[in-house]
């Protein structure tokens, strides 16, 4: 028997050949680009690790994988099974998931979801023609498409190889005399495993825009999966939420906090990678129908373990109904049906500048015209479906995102041949056959079509909203007017120095409108990177407010960047108040701190902010009493304490300690102690505000073991 042979495919994965057995470990996300990538020819199964999430990113994304398995390397042709290995608990949620993407909502669902009957039916309908059929067209079930493992006293076997679970994402496997390790928890990094490029230079905002993050599919080896941003009036809506996220955006100049909401038309893997969103600093509006967000919630459940009341928490929802049109902000939004093997829509956005419309449609993912055609007949789809999408065909848009993929779940290009609209750009399609090459054009990731252009007012709105929540939501609006009055607009490129450690402030202090910075400080010939800055963040305030006079660290455009520049002397007038001054010193000095405790760690310069601006740094001398009260969370930033309870004098988090009963009592201070204090109520009530404090903290309080 051949020796064990071990790849790394793509970050936080591992595929492992032994014999004739080939094994994949991890499934982080579009994994199946880094197997097509790497040409890998075949695998027979799918390792299931501990960690659900890691680097913001799932690390159980099966879907793709099992499509791949079942028509590309011929699994459902020769009745082959997919292998799945793991532990009872995520073997069964990662086959629900399978059920719910592959096979779509069941009739109980539809009804506890109160969808209209007529939909459901027809939902139910296509997912059945949709279905995969053994020889005697009876409907395969999940359990048909693959074979369960489970751990049985840390070990399983298939065959002549020998998998056992040693730790925490550990496993020893043994096959023909041969044996070798594996650590999946190396990857501490989870990243696209396909080069993309990234722009230089900051791009205008505009009044109506469509930003392009990607436009592939799921089986494209060397490009993002779909993903588009809507700009309107200089803030950005999703249009479903592509895997790598976050990269996509840093590749594109776009700050997650300029995000508002998301679109979403369906949760197959390649437009439903919402973990991110669960990361934001602000809750992102979900914009769907009822049955698509449920399903979307129940997937992120499923995923890490986590109730779909808990997931429910990160987001806002507003239901939109096929056939309705949602007023949003002044952004017209039509859903319409679209034929897919689960259910999905798309919309038309449209505004109207100086009483011309201007319309957006995104197709959705959808079956061609002349396959929808026998659904017609058979009573499977109703006939005002097609005849909405026909008239959607003959529509003159001024930019039609349309299906391209082909095949027998998406669309056919020659049918929009004879679209009126005014450019025809598909998504799904690696390459425009040669008969279409000069009628239409792809979504490739950082193509860009403005309808309408931004104007400077944009940038007022856009400094009033952010200086708004970062000062205080109660600043006068004079003060606020006189800010943006003696502003200037500044662009700057990808690793442009905006400003340069040990210089003079000259007066100068900035917002960030679009894009992120890095702030880095040398220290001994070291460079060390201090913060990441996105937009809403103000650059060199503490530098007019604490007079250091030079500046304590470099600004650099981590991507492109629009920052607004501002005077010194109006912003030290503003904060002239004594209790504002004294706010703003209180928060400067709690972010080092802050950003020491471990729950958040991992929180965004934005949420840092929050959290200081909620909180109060309490000291105690040695030998003073230290009091530990119920409606109070504390955490321990520095010090050591006595105390009658040993659990107190251990612990860095005290009060209130969700999910765990209070640890609360009284202490005396050993040494010099100081506690992070913020009002158990506020502390809720900014989780609730912010999904990556919420996000970051239960998952830090989940990893701790159980006490009290």
């Amino acid at each position: 028997m051949q020796e064990i042979n071990v790849t790394a495919p793509a970050s936080g994965c591992r595929l492992l050949n032994a014999g004739s057995l080939a094994l994949v470990f991890g499934q982080p996300p579009e994994v199946l680009k880094g197997l097509l990538r790497n040409q890998v020819e075949s695998f027979d199964g799918l390792v299931l690790i501990d960690s659900r999430e890691r680097d913001g990113s799932l690390l159980n994304h099966v879907e793709f994988l099992l499509y791949h398995f079942l028509f590309q390397l011929g699994g459902h042709q020769a009745s082959r099974k997919l292998h799945l290995i793991g532990d009872n608990l995520q073997l069964d949620q990662v086959k629900r998931v399978l059920q719910l993407c592959l096979l779509g909502p069941d009739s109980e669902q539809f009804s506890v979801w109160q969808t209209d009957p007529a939909l459901a039916q027809e939902w139910l309908r296509v997912a059945e023609a949709s279905a995969l059929k053994d020889a005697s067209q009876h409907l395969l079930t999940i359990d048909d498409l693959v074979e369960t493992h489970v751990f049985e006293n840390d070990q399983v076997t298939l065959g002549d190889v020998t998998l056992s679970h040693t730790g925490w994402d550990q496993y020893r496997v043994e096959a023909g005399g041969h044996s070798i390790n594996l650590d999946l928890g190396e990857d501490q990094r989870i990243l696209p495993s396909y080069p993309f490029h990234r722009e230089n230079h900051p791009t205008p905002l505009a009044k109506l825009s469509l930003e392009v993050l990607g436009g592939a599919s799921g089986f494209s080896p060397d490009e993002p999966c779909t993903g588009l941003a809507l700009c309107y009036n200089g803030e950005y809506m999703l249009i479903d939420v592509l895997p790598f996220l976050d990269e996509h955006l840093l590749a594109r100049g776009i700050s997650k906090n300029q995000i508002s909401s998301c679109f979403l038309t369906h949760v197959h893997d390649d437009h439903c990678a919402m973990l991110p969103l669960m990361q934001s600093s602000r809750k992102i509006e979900i914009i769907s129908t009822p049955e698509i967000y449920q399903m979307a919630l129940e997937k992120l459940a499923l995923s890490l373990d986590w109730r779909t009341e808990v997931i429910a928490e990160h987001f806002e929802f507003t239901a939109i109904r096929p056939g309705e049109v949602l007023n949003h902000y002044g952004l017209m939004i039509e859903a319409h049906l679209t034929v897919h093997s689960i259910p999905t829509i798309g919309a038309t956005f449209s505004v109207t500048d100086a009483g011309v419309p201007r319309r957006v449609c995104v197709i959705g993912d959808n079956h061609s015209l002349k396959n929808i055609e026998p659904l017609v007949a058979s009573g499977a789809v109703r006939e005002e479906t097609l005849d909405r999408l026909q008239r959607i065909y003959a529509t003159p848009y001024d930019l039609l995102i349309a299906d391209g993929g082909a095949g027998i779940l998406h669309g056919d290009p020659e049918e929009l041949t004879d679209s009126p609209a005014d450019r025809v750009v598909f998504v799904h399609v690696d390459e425009l056959a040669t008969a279409f090459s000069a009628t239409f054009s792809l979504a490739n990731a950082g193509k860009r079509y403005t309808l309408i252009e931004g104007t400077q007012s944009l940038y007022g709105a856009l400094i009033h909203h952010y200086l708004k929540h970062w000062i205080d939501p109660n600043v006068s609006d004079r003060w606020l007017r006189n800010l943006v009055t003696d502003s200037r607009i500044k662009h700057y490129n990808l690793d442009d120095v905006i400003l340069v450690q040990g210089q003079p402030s000259r007066g100068n202090i900035y917002l960030i409108l679009t894009g992120y910075c890095k702030i880095v400080r040398h220290e001994n010939d070291q460079l060390n990177a201090v913060a990441t800055l996105q937009a809403g963040d103000l650059i060199g305030e503490m530098a007019a407010l604490t007079d250091l006079g030079a500046r304590n660290a470099s600004v650099v455009a981590q991507t492109p960047v629009i920052v607004c520049q501002f005077s010194e002397d109006v912003f030290t007038a503003l904060a002239a108040s004594p209790a504002f001054h004294a706010e703003l010193n209180k928060r400067w000095q709690l972010r080092p701190l802050v950003k020491r405790i471990p729950p958040f760690q991992a929180v965004s310069a934005t949420v840092i902010e929050r959290i200081t601006t909620a909180s109060n740094l309490i000291d105690y001398q040695p030998s003073e009493e230290i009091v530990f009260a119920a409606d109070h969370r504390y955490f321990r930033i520095q010090g050591s304490m006595t105390s009658d309870n040993p659990e107190i004098e251990k612990s860095d988090r005290l009060g209130v300690r969700t999910p765990f009963t209070p640890l609360t009592g009284t202490a005396i201070a050993s040494t010099h102690c100081q506690f992070l204090s913020i009002p158990d109520q506020v502390f809720e009530q900014l989780c609730l505000d912010t999904p990556q404090l919420n996000y970051q903290y239960r998952k830090f309080m989940q990893q701790l073991p159980s006490v009290g």
